[in-house]
């Protein structure tokens, strides 16, 4: 997950916000780590103001899915960049396809000059 540049850690969900209010485009997103559940990631995206929040977890056998909209069949994903290639495309169970990564080096950046 390290490897990923839309993967920010250990932030906050208000710093997630915060971060893609910021961006203010539909279609923005990042991961970070759940605050919930130990070893899970959220799948965050912006959409008509709104962040929506998707658990992404890895099975036993290594594959990766996101928790989507009741009633859609799970897909599994050999690693998280193809899952966010398939959730690039419409209609895929989510707020808004995935249109603008919000990286960390972004926000590493404009955070460091704003540290008193």
């Amino acid at each position: 997950m390290e490897s990923l540049p839309v993967y920010h850690g250990a932030i906050s969900k208000e710093m997630c916000e915060r971060r893609l209010g910021e961006a203010g485009r539909d279609g923005s997103y990042l991961i970070r780590d759940s605050e919930s559940v130990p070893g899970a990631y959220c799948l965050c995206v912006l959409c008509d103001g709104l962040v929506y929040t998707y658990r992404l977890q890895k099975d036993n056998a290594g594959s990766w899915a996101a928790e989507t909209a009741p009633g859609l069949q799970r897909r599994l994903f050999r690693n998280v960049k193809n899952l966010i290639s398939a959730f690039k495309k419409p209609n895929q169970g989510i707020a808004s396809p995935l249109l603008y990564p919000i990286t960390v080096q972004d926000h590493c950046t404009v955070e460091s000059v704003n540290i008193p």
